[in-house]
This record gives structure tokens, sequence and C-alpha cells, in this order.
């Protein structure tokens, strides 16, 4: 019966179809309505693929790995997961987080052969009993279309926002819960991620950090970018304006709470604090090009090269976008901008990972005490494109008492118009040690 046909592909294909589903979003929505549990030989595999089915139904996104584990023991607790099942299912776990992501397409397309291959097998086992009795053509043309038009969804599929309310309440009451979290990738600062719609930088969203020059906007960049790493979040960093060397050498002072020129002064104090950090962190990968050389289409091909080696980052960092190379160069600046912002805004929704850079204040903006959205540089569609933009802004006394504000710009999702003032020690390339308050 085709209800219970398996995969006829090898065991390790099977778990890289398994990995895929469980680690990658954007594979689990293309074929949500392809892989059924029963195609798998082993178990373990076929359960752990039901568990991530549901939850991106709900949740449109595969579940973190942190929050994995609750999962499962609630399915235990329920009894959906047999008791004979546990130790497998664990092993299958550490099985499909070794296993590499590369090829997905390919992968996805031997997926959907199958499928359909098992489609018009159905289809056709139904269609027999009906041409016997010479009779519902109509009915046979149709199940003969549908069988044919199986396929992976390549959009993330329609959302039926009637029907779909069922999943959003049960995702509200999880979140009340404390079950699960939103999706955003921490900033390392609950006072912060409390302003941010997704507590944190949202995934498949473009935000942006403003400042004057010298403000601290690479330094807020490398920031967020350490704390998002030490939350255990894949972060990539892609400097145009310093050398990834200096980069490490911010975060090296930063992590270990050195002052950057005293870095030599114990090496092995610095790397010992770096080396304990990042026991317990995801991927930080800092890579740098010349100003006016990366393009959008580049850096996607630098995101699909670590995707190749099992890599899938949840943050990537543009230090700064203002200072890419457009798609299609032309002799406008303006224009030039305005298609780069929208092109990384489109990577960001693409690979359903959170895009972060920076921008530059316009001379008024920089001369001002505190910098709005329209003094941003260059070009007004920067603010338009972006979800968010948070402005970096401190007087000269401000700046003597080791303080600043940031101050929300411009929001798609939330309040907008107010500044949290910030405690920092530039010194040691700490660009905020504590929130003191809002205003």
């Amino acid at each position: 019966m085709t209800e219970t046909a398996q995969f006829e592909f090898d065991q390790s294909f099977q778990t890289k179809v398994a990995a895929l589903v469980m680690r990658d979003t954007n594979f689990a929505m293309n074929t949500k309505d392809l892989i059924k549990p029963e195609y798998f030989t082993e178990d373990a595999a076929g359960a752990l693929v039901r568990i991530v089915h549901e939850h991106v139904k709900t949740y449109r996104s595969v579940p973190d790995m942190k929050i994995l584990p609750t999962i499962l023991k609630d399915e235990i607790a329920a009894k959906r997961i047999r008791s004979d099942m546990v130790d497998p299912i664990k092993k299958m776990v550490r099985d499909v987080l070794t296993t590499d992501l590369s090829n997905p397409q390919f992968v996805q397309d031997k997926v959907t052969d199958f499928a359909k291959h098992q489609a018009v097998e159905g289809a056709i086992m139904q269609i027999l009993p009906l041409l016997e009795k010479g009779k519902d053509w109509g009915k046979i043309g149709q199940l003969m279309k549908d069988a044919v038009s199986i396929g992976s969804t390549t959009d993330g599929g329609d959302y039926d926002f009637f029907n779909e309310i069922g999943n959003r309440t049960k995702q509200r009451h999880d979140l009340k819960a404390g079950k699960v979290i939103r999706n955003g990738i921490t900033t390392g600062y609950p006072a912060i991620d409390a302003y941010l719609y997704h507590l944190g930088w949202g995934r498949k969203e473009l935000s942006c950090m403003m400042g004057a020059a010298k403000a601290g906007k690479s330094m807020s960049l490398g920031d967020f970018g350490k704390n998002a790493a030490m939350a255990g979040f894949n972060v990539l960093y892609d400097s145009l304006e310093v050398s990834k060397e200096i980069i490490a050498e911010r975060i090296d002072a930063a992590m270990s709470d050195t002052l950057m020129r005293e870095l030599h002064k114990d090496p092995d104090a610095v790397e010992a604090a770096i080396k304990a950090i990042a026991a317990k962190s995801g991927h930080f990968k800092l890579r740098d090009h010349a100003s006016g050389t990366l393009k959008p289409s580049a850096l996607h091909r630098v995101i699909e090269n670590y995707r190749a080696e099992g890599i899938i980052f949840d943050l990537v960092i543009v230090d700064y976008a203002d200072i890419m190379a457009a798609e299609y160069r032309s002799d406008n600046l303006i224009e030039n901008l305005r298609t780069i912002y929208i092109d990384l805004r489109a990577l960001a929704h693409e690979l359903n990972c959170a895009f972060l850079t920076a921008t530059q204040t316009n001379r008024d903006g920089a001369k001002a005490a505190t910098a709005k959205a329209t003094d941003v540089g260059d070009d007004w569609n920067k603010a338009r494109t972006v979800d968010i933009m948070i402005g970096i802004n401190a007087t000269d006394a401000e700046k003597a008492a080791g303080e600043a504000r940031l101050t929300w710009l411009l929001s798609r999702n939330t309040e907008d118009g107010f500044s949290l003032r910030i405690k920092q020690d530039r010194a040691k390339m700490q660009f905020l040690k504590k929130v003191i308050g809002k205003e």
C-alpha cells in the first residue's frame, strides 16, 4: 500500500532529510506536505519529523534545539512517544546535530520526486475501480491532476487567517506559560530585548543602528554579535570598514573585561576567558571585505558555503550596508543604497535569519543631541526599508560620564520615539555595561 511506503533512500540520506527538516526552517516549510513520518525506515526519525512538523505548523519555524528537550518531555508525558523509543530518539537527535546540511535543493528535489511517485501511485489505485465502473470521469481527472501537481512549496505557503487563529492562540498560551520563547535573536540585554517585538532581533527582518562617525556603531554590532553567539546562536560578522583581526581584538577585550590596549599584558588570561566562553557558545564567524566590493549576492554565496558545512546562521551582521556594492551599480548613489537595503532584507527573509547593520547620520544629525530618523545619511529609503532603526546618541557630557542613549527612531511592530540611557566602557570595547533607564 502506498500509505505505508518507505523511502527508497539509504539510511545516511534519510538522516540528512531528517536533519534538514529539524534544523532548516525553509526546508521544513517547503517540504511539510511532502515528507510523512512513516516514510522513514527508523521510527525515531519519523517521530522527530512528526514533532517538528507540528511545531512548524504552529510557530512557522523549526524548534530551537534549546527547547527541543522540553517538547520531547511533553511528548513522553502525553504518551505520544513510547518509552522504548526514548533512547533511539536521543541517538537520532545526536546524529541530526552532526549531519551536514549541504545541497538542500538536491535533497528537496529527490524528496519531491518520491512524494510525487507515491501520490501518482495512490491516485492510480483509486482510479482503477472508477474505470471499471465507467463513471465519475470528473473525479478521475481531479485525482490525477492533484497527484501530478504535488511539489515543494517555495514561498512558505499561504496563511489562512481565520483557520490559523487556533495556532496563534496556542502560541500565545505557550508564550505566557514560558513553554516557548519568541524566536528573536537576543541582544544579550533583557532590558533591550523587552522593547523589541521578537524579544531580540527579528528573523526575516533587517535591523539597523544609526549614529554619527565614531559614535560606536561598529562597537555595538560587535557587542550584539558576541552576545548572540554566547547565547548559543550562530553569528556571521562581515566587516567592510574594519579588518576581521581588529574586530576580533575588540571582542577579546570585551569578553575578557580587558582594556584593549592591554590585551598583550596577560595574553594567557585572555585566551582562557575566551575558551571558557567558547565551550558554551554558537559559531561566531568573522569575515572582511574591502569597502564597496561586497554585493548581496556574494554575501548570499558566503552564507550558503557555510551552510554546506552544516552551519546555519541565526544572525548576520554587515558592518555596514552603506559601503556595500549594489548588485547592479548605477551612477545614482540613492538608487544604489535603496537596492542594497532591499536586497539585504530579502536575504533575511529567504534565509530565515536576522540581519543587523548600521548607517551614518547626516551632518544635522551629527550635530544634534538626539538625531531623528529623518537625519539618516544619504537616503531616506534606508529608514523606510529597515524594520527597526535605533539611534546611538551622546552629548559631550554623556561621553565624559561613560554614558549614551539608544533611541528607538523607527519600528514596524512596537512603540518608538523613546530612549534608553546606557552605561558604557569604550576602553574595553564594552558598548553596554548596563541599562540605566528609559526616557
